[in-house]
Order: structure tokens, then C-alpha cells, then sequence
């Protein structure tokens, strides 16, 4: 990896950029509409301070935690997201960093690799799921994955299919073939390091989703998969308990795109054993407040009954100690990784754990902690006005 080393995710994006098309680097940078929320979420944690000590530091300092059942080496793991087409090895080669890093995978069911190919990358991959589909095909899904060996079940509720982005949506074809390809090459060959990586795999972008269908179908395409969630009525709060029951009662189930007290609670009494506090990276509603806003009011509502896992904005190991001083059990990335995979592929994403890893070390170091678990709001100095009410 000499030469390919970046010591920021800042300079992870950098080469992102560098090296993706101007659509395909489009896509992972979108927010919905004016990207207020988008913006939020990075910026609510420099509001954030910490008060350091200078003597009297831990010198061994103990970052593992667990998350869903699984023990893992840091308080960080990969969060879903669809079709990854940054990169030919795509979710494979992030179950793989993450597997090396010492923690778990999100896999989306709109991936573009299947769950058996991931989990046998990485045995500790949690499936999500979309409310795609009627309850017969929605617990095929599900048995499915748990049949692949998924240890915990993420139901994602966070989506109004907001659009219209102030900048203009990237252009995103429906499905990859030689005329498309041939479409595309002028602006590819603007990037010709990820049309070679392409090439040289003997592969092109995939953009059928393989974890959609139940046996014997074919897989759709990513926008053939939109389309049957944006016709799918969205699911109730008994929709959620029967699919808990689908899945397991001693199984790990999530509930993901909490923003609410009285959601959480919903979640709790609807089964989930955790909870995601999210806004879908700022691709949902817009003007939603930043999860690290919210965080403190939910965890003190239901912190006691479930996991709390915090994801959007985290672009740094400091971002991870303040959302777990804040009361989060762990965060999980998306962004981060994806432009890891772009700039280095695998190398790239564990390139990004390790950044993650060291400002965690650093910000315990600072504040005289030796272990995550010690972690807590006393340690930050919160500005008037930080939090925002989540109704109860």
C-alpha cells in the first residue's frame, strides 16, 4: 500500500473525486434537496469541544465494544448502502476491511453483492431491509439472509423519496450494458483509473440488485428495486412487531432512521434490541436535524432497553468519542468508507478504520480515559442550544 496511504478521510474524498466519474461521485456526495440536513450533520459535532487533560493519561486504552451480539475491536462499523459501483470487488471488499479491522458489516438489500458473498467475507454482517414487497416475499428475504448466516436484521424506515436537489441530481443510468457503456466513455475516460479497474477485473458496473429476489427470480435492476419500494404502502408499527417475530425473538433486530423520542419507543415496544439514530445521511427530509442533535433525548428516553447506535457525519475519530460521550454504544459510517473504497479499494477502506481507530485512541488519551466504555457527556463542553427536542 506505500504510496496509496491517506491520513485524513478528507484526503480519502480528495482522491474519491480524483478518481470517480463526475456521476458516480455525484451520487455518493447528494444530499436531498438544498443539503441542509446534509450539512448539519458534519457540522453539529465542530460545535462540540473537548477539555483535555495533560497529566495522569491512560497509556493501554481499550476500544473493543460490542454491537448486536458481535464483539468488535472498536466502536465502528459499516453501515449499509446500495449498489457500490465505486469499485469492482464493491460490499465484498468492505466485509473483507471490515473483517481485518475487527468489526462488522451493514449489507443493503439494494446491494450489488449477495448476502451469502458477503457474509462469507465477513461472518459478522447484519442484513437490511427495505419495506420492499408484500409480508410473503419480505420474510423470504429475510429468511434468506439469516439461512446465509446474517447475525442481526436492520429494518430501514427513514425514506420519503425526497428530491429535487438544489444542485441537480447526478445522472445514474438504470442498468449497465455495452450501449450504456458506450454512453458513458466520454465522461469515464475524464476517469480512466475506474473504468481500468473495471476492465482489468473483467467486469462493469453492476446495477442489478441480487438480494431482492426470492429463489428462483431474477434480480432486478437498482431502480427496478425503487420502484417496488416507492409502490410498497410503508409499513406500521404492527408490520415492524410481525417482522421482529419473522426474524427471531433471539435474534438482533435494528430499527433504523430513528429521529424521535416517541419513535424509539415505538421501536422498543415493537421488539428492536437496537435502534439507529439517522436521517439517511441527509438524503431524507431535508431540514432534519443532525442524529447527534437528537441523540442525547433518545438515549435518555430508551438507552436503558436497546442499543444505541448513532450514524451520519462521522468523518473522524473524534466525531466517534463525542457521539459516545453523548450515549451512543457505537456509530456506523457510510460516506467514509465508500470513498475509501474508491481511492485504494479494500486498502483504502481499511485505511479509513485505522484513521478512525487512532483519533479514538487520541481522544481518550486526551480526555484521561482508558476505555470507550468510560466515556461521558461531562467530557464535552455542549453550547447552548447544541440539542434539539425529540418529542416525546
Amino acid at each position: 500500500m506505500a504510496g496509496q496511504w491517506f491520513e485524513s478521510v478528507a484526503e480519502a474524498q480528495r482522491r474519491a473525486k480524483k478518481s470517480l466519474p463526475k456521476s458516480v461521485y455525484g451520487a455518493l456526495v447528494a444530499g436531498s434537496e438544498a443539503g441542509a440536513t446534509l450539512e448539519d450533520n458534519i457540522n453539529a459535532f465542530r460545535e462540540l469541544q473537548f477539555l483535555p487533560h495533560v497529566c495522569d493519561l491512560p497509556f493501554e486504552k481499550d476500544l473493543t465494544t460490542t454491537v448486536m451480539g458481535q464483539e468488535i475491536s472498536m466502536p465502528v462499523i459499516v453501515s449499509p448502502t446500495g449498489v457500490q459501483a465505486v469499485n469492482p470487488e464493491g460490499e465484498v471488499a468492505v466485509a473483507r476491511a471490515a473483517k481485518n479491522a475487527g468489526t462488522a458489516m451493514g449489507l443493503s438489500s439494494f446491494a450489488s453483492r449477495s448476502v451469502e458473498d458477503v457474509v462469507e467475507a465477513n461472518d459478522k454482517t447484519f442484513f437490511q431491509m427495505y419495506w420492499v414487497g408484500d409480508r410473503e416475499t419480505l420474510a423470504a428475504r429475510a429468511e434468506r439472509a439469516k439461512k446465509a448466516g446474517a447475525k442481526g436484521l436492520i429494518v430501514t424506515l427513514d425514506w420519503s423519496f425526497s428530491h429535487g436537489r438544489d444542485w441537480g441530481s447526478p445522472s445514474i443510468p438504470e442498468k449497465m450494458d455495452w450501449k450504456t457503456i458506450l454512453k458513458y466513455i466520454p465522461e469515464g475516460a475524464t476517469r480512466p483509473k475506474w473504468g481500468l479497474a473495471f476492465l482489468r477485473s473483467g467486469k462493469i458496473p453492476d446495477l442489478t440488485v441480487p438480494n431482492i429476489p426470492t429463489q428462483g427470480e431474477q434480480p432486478p435492476t437498482f431502480f427496478g428495486a425503487y420502484g417496488q419500494w416507492m409502490f410498497t404502502p410503508p409499513p406500521t408499527w404492527a408490520d415492524v412487531a410481525w417482522l421482529r417475530e419473522q426474524w427471531g425473538s433471539d435474534l438482533p433486530f435494528s430499527v433504523k432512521g430513528i429521529t424521535r423520542i416517541d419513535d424509539a419507543k415505538r421501536a422498543v415496544d415493537a421488539g428492536a434490541t437496537a435502534i439507529q439514530v439517522s436521517n439517511h445521511g441527509g438524503n431524507n427530509l431535508d431540514s432534519t436535524p443532525a442524529p447527534i442533535r437528537v441523540l442525547p433525548g433518545i438515549v435518555e428516553a430508551v438507552g436503558r432497553d436497546v442499543e444505541v447506535i448513532l450514524d451520519g457525519g462521522i468523518r473522524r475519530g473524534s466525531d466517534v468519542v463525542k457521539a459516545l460521550a453523548l450515549g451512543a454504544k457505537a456509530v456506523a459510517i457510510g460516506r467514509a468508507y465508500l470513498w475509501g473504497l474508491a481511492a485504494a479499494g479494500q486498502p483504502g477502506v481499511e485505511n479509513v478504520f485505522e484513521i478512525l481507530r487512532g483519533g479514538i485512541g487520541s481522544g481518550l488519551m486526551g480526555l484521561g480515559k482508558s476505555s470507550v466504555h468510560e466515556l461521558v457527556p461531562e467530557d464535552l463542553i455542549i453550547p447552548p442550544n447544541f440539542t434539539r427536542q425529540a418529542v416525546n
